[in-house]
């Protein structure tokens, strides 16, 4: 042997202890997951949260933070080994089953458990507290109080639980947002498809081949799953844009229709037209009217008797004379209310029809929106038949307009349940209408 600089004799080391050394030696390999996760446990120490609500919110936002349905399972497993005061302020929940019970337990291999701890702990929400040896032990006394434990802490779940509760509330205003715009994305494609099918129909002229090959290619963006709000607003304001330029070409194009159909009248033929009529001098004697019709003079053969009136012209000139009159509550509904109380539904008739002069120009908006709601015609005729159609025409902008801002899921659905009300008299579409007024005032 040689002596080393300091005189002490060089050691040889055999392979087999090179073997022994190159062995693992029983201790978990540290990583920043779970330093990250004994610190969690350290602070759960010092809260106050029940199980359940703690096992409820990570339950909740499990998918979110990685974690998968065996996880899950594993978690419940180990939740049953604790007591409720183990969750107590100034306690940590510690269990220690052995991994043969867990395996008997969950149905798990053993390196299948392994790999679901270890994916429970890199998600911080478990910790590790090992015993010298390595293994898992622990005991209560008499009150059922932890004493002493080695095993799985389950600290960190108390600690994070406010920060999941947190998490959960944005992921529902996510999701909610997300329904929102995707129900708003599906009205805007509908309206498009509806102008460029009336243009081709109609034979008017505009790049509707262009617009067309524009709509396809927003179809093709369309998320089958697992889109962000970002993403589906900036998609909706893909589709919002085409929609504008559709409209503009739309209308551009029927102002020249019209008036190549119907052409200014020659100023000079109507001012020759007019000097050749002859005027004369004003007449103040009484107006009688000429007329074929006999039924036209209601006579009255007895002077104690009222006077007949003259029935009262319909809402619409082809509606039904055996219908329904309406209760007087519907009546007093003019349509500068059901606009202002139905703001989605006024913006997309004025788009389809234009200037809503009356019951009549509303009722033909209605017709074209119910599509873009998915209301079949069957539902929307058996509407009709049931309220009549000016109150018909109340309940579609009604419905409209909550499907719109995502108040109602199934148009077709809520327009069939008011007509069901309506025919036992229970629908009170003046209630549901000033409501929403006085909703937007507040």
């Amino acid at each position: 042997m040689c002596d080393t600089p300091y005189g002490a004799p060089a050691t040889r080391i055999s392979p087999d202890e090179t073997r022994m050394s190159a062995r693992p030696t029983g201790w978990r390999k540290a990583t920043a997951s779970l330093a990250v996760a004994e610190k969690l446990a350290e602070a759960g120490v010092n809260a106050t949260v029940p199980k359940s609500r703690a096992f409820l919110a990570v339950k909740r936002v499990g998918a979110q933070i990685g974690l998968k349905a065996g996880d899950l399972m594993l978690l419940d497993t180990l939740a049953a080994f604790t007591q409720p005061q183990d969750w107590e302020q100034g306690r940590r929940p510690i269990v220690w089953p052995s991994n043969a019970y867990l395996v008997d337990r969950t149905g798990f291999s053993l390196s299948a458990l392994k790999r679901h701890t270890r994916r429970l702990a890199d998600a911080g929400v478990i910790a590790f507290c090992d015993s010298p040896n390595g293994k898992r032990w622990g005991h209560r006394d008499a009150e059922g109080v932890i004493v002493e434990a080695y095993g799985i802490d389950l600290s960190p779940l108390a600690a994070r639980a406010m920060e999941f509760e947190e998490l959960h509330t944005q992921l529902q205003n996510e999701r909610a947002l997300c329904q929102r715009l995707k129900r708003q994305i599906t009205v805007t494609r509908r309206m498009i498809r509806a102008r460029i099918e009336a243009a081709l129909t109609d034979g008017l002229n505009g790049p509707w081949e262009r617009y067309l090959a524009g709509f396809e290619t927003l179809l093709g963006k369309l998320p089958r799953r697992g889109v962000g709000s970002e993403g589906l607003e900036h998609l909706l304001a893909g589709f919002h844009s085409l929609l504008a330029q559709v409209e503009h070409a739309y209308l551009a194009a029927s102002r020249v229709d019209n008036a190549l159909e119907n052409p200014r009248p020659n100023p000079a033929a109507s001012l020759e037209k007019s000097q050749e009529m002859d005027p004369k001098e004003p007449n103040y004697e009484p107006h009688i009217q000429t007329t074929k019709y006999h039924g036209s003079v209601i006579r009255n053969p007895k002077g104690n008797e009222p006077p007949a009136t003259l029935p009262v012209k319909p809402a619409f000139e082809n509606e039904d004379r055996g219908a329904t009159p309406k209760p007087p509550s519907e009546r007093v509904l003019d349509i500068r209310t059901v606009m202002q109380a139905c703001p989605e539904f006024a913006f997309w008739a004025r788009n389809m029809v234009g200037c809503l002069r009356d019951w009549g120009d509303l009722f033909r908006a209605a017709c074209d929106l119910t599509k873009m709601i998915g209301v079949s015609d069957r539902t929307w005729h058996t509407t009709q038949s049931i309220m009549g159609k000016q109150t018909a025409v109340t309940a579609m902008a009604l419905v409209f307009d909550k499907h719109a801002k995502g108040e109602v899921s199934s148009a077709g659905g809520y327009l069939r349940g008011m007509a069901r009300k309506s025919g036992t008299g229970d629908l009170n579409l003046e209630r549901s209408i000033y409501g929403r007024l006085s909703g937007q005032g507040a």
